[in-house]
């Protein structure tokens, strides 16, 4: 089978390539990367006026299966994936049950082989069951397929355990990824702690329990050498520690999710529990700070942190509402408003998007580079559309983006050269 995508404007940070070519798909693969190709009995895909990237990736979302597939599945999760221009996802491990042994490792990779219409790479947990207590057995994991250990929804809150997840890595050059939060300091906080919370009388989660999380994880894998990424960076602080721990040479990535450089926390007002997330939306300062993270290269990834939630979990009163919402379907034309902002360059928005995440957590996607896998998205970087709960591909509808018109679509899909979603 060959596919032959002609005239769109290619841009591959991975290859520093930014320029009107074709590219040709062979088996499933790039076959060729060049300007005029041919191709007897090639498909002919017309991208002129386009932009045609990498499949975008996805480093931090949660899936919801094995056990909460009334939030969301595997099949219905990369469907939201393909539909916004992702081929390839990292699932977190919190599933019911946890993803903390090499069963349930197959489990979600045999599902995604089978169904899915991304490639799913298994993050495995950091402990047993989630319970901070414990390691998980990494060793058995990762042979069993997963790309890096993360607690994800829960910090690890012993530093010494934590100590132990980064050393026991390190000879695997597997990834942890913190979810950096100290739960003394959050306390019954549900909002960011500011003006906004004391208005709405809701409780407060300061910026220092965020930051003060990531100053011990960064100490920690400076102190071990090992590989350590910081999820869903949220406050300026974090940025500055992040930076200035790349300065000093740490093995250290970190992550921004689109809601985070988009929103502040004036989305709450209404008590809009589409607004609730973990970290949460913080001040315009913070925001401000998140998006020259992403920008001077302090920030590796843009990550949705997809997390779907069924109405009755968020059709609820603020302080009882679970913490999440989706993103798979909103990331790229969130991202692309910095590009039109002169924030980004869309180059490197195309990077954090792509090649950068990838990287994070050495996944073996992300570029067009002849050979790699033939995973495409082809982006009309101005088409206009409005978020509507009906069009909505995943199960979950909780975003805070009902009614918001976005400019930028991912038009086609293309995984391992095959069409998995189109508009």
């Amino acid at each position: 089978m060959k596919t032959l995508i002609q005239n769109g404007r290619v841009i591959d940070p991975a290859n520093n390539i930014d320029a009107v070519q074709d590219i040709l798909i062979e088996d499933g693969k790039i076959a060729a990367v060049g300007n005029n190709l041919k191709s007897t009995g090639a498909t002919i895909i017309d991208a002129s006026g386009k932009l045609v990237t990498p499949g975008l990736v996805d480093i931090h979302v949660h899936l919801r299966d094995p056990g909460l597939e009334y939030k969301e599945d595997i099949v219905s999760g990369t469907r939201a994936a393909a539909a916004g221009g992702f081929t390839s996802v990292a699932c977190m491990p919190n599933s019911k049950p946890v993803n903390d042994n090499k069963a349930i490792t197959r489990y979600i990779i045999e599902k995604a082989e089978k169904q899915g219409l991304a490639r799913v790479f298994p993050i495995g947990s950091i402990t047993k069951g989630l319970a901070g207590d414990s390691l998980s057995e990494m060793g058995d994991m990762q042979e069993a397929g997963c790309y890096g250990f993360s607690d994800d929804g829960k910090p690890v809150t012993s530093s010494e355990l934590m100590r132990r997840a980064l050393e026991y890595a390190r000879p695997f050059n597997t990834v942890i990824i913190s979810h950096a939060e100290d739960l003394s300091l959050v306390g019954d906080g549900v909002m960011n702690e500011g003006f906004v919370a004391t208005e709405l009388g809701l409780k407060g989660i300061p910026w220092v329990a965020e930051d003060a999380a990531t100053a011990r994880d960064v100490m920690l894998a400076e102190l071990t050498g090992s590989r350590l990424h910081i999820a869903h960076v949220s406050t300026k602080g974090s940025v500055e520690i992040v930076r200035a721990a790349k300065a000093r040479g740490v093995p250290v990535t970190a992550e921004a999710a689109p809601h985070h450089f988009t929103l502040t926390d004036e989305a709450v007002r209404g008590y809009n529990t589409n607004a609730k997330m973990n970290p949460p939306l913080r001040s315009s300062a913070d925001v401000a700070a998140v998006q020259q993270g992403l920008a001077d290269g302090t920030l590796d990834a843009i990550a949705t942190d997809h997390a779907p939630h069924h109405i009755d979990e968020k059709n609820v009163e603020f302080n009882v509402a679970l913490n999440g919402i989706i993103g798979l379907e909103t990331a790229l034309p969130l991202t692309l408003n910095l590009v039109r902002a002169g924030t980004l360059t869309l180059n490197r928005a195309i990077e954090l998007l792509t090649c950068g995440p990838a990287r994070a957590l050495q996944l073996p996607v992300g570029t067009l580079s002849v050979g790699a896998l033939a995973d495409v998205a082809i982006i009309d970087p101005d088409l206009s559309w409005t978020v509507e709960t009906a069009a909505i591909v995943s199960k979950s509808k909780n975003t805070p983006f009902i009614g918001t018109t976005l400019q930028g679509a991912a038009i086609k899909t293309l995984l391992g050269g095959r069409i998995v979603a189109e508009k």
